[in-house]
């Protein structure tokens, strides 16, 4: 039987940026072999598309909570996500 897949879009507020949070997350993200991107938004927080297996993405929805030493994590909240993706994990340019 097929492992489940997932696709969802995650904001993360708090102090996540200036903190290797981006960074954090591809290495994680590719850790567990997840497709999708990061990058910093406008307003001082991290958006993210995770995509694999269900148990994997709730994995990293859950390491999120915490991210890297430095950040301080408020709120991730996520979404179902149907756009594009890249077959890999990357960091994408800060949203303009």
């Amino acid at each position: 039987m097929p492992t489940p897949q997932r696709t969802v879009r995650v904001f993360v507020q708090g102090r996540v940026q200036g903190v290797w949070y981006r960074g954090w997350t591809v290495a994680t993200a590719r850790s567990l072999g997840l497709c999708g991107w990061v990058r910093n938004r406008r307003d001082g927080s991290v958006e993210a598309v995770f995509s694999g297996p269900e148990t994997d993405v709730d994995a990293m929805l859950d390491q999120c909570r915490q991210g890297p030493p430095s950040a301080r994590v408020q709120c991730v909240r996520f979404e179902a996500w149907n756009g594009p993706l890249s077959p890999d994990f990357r960091q994408l340019p800060s949203e303009t």
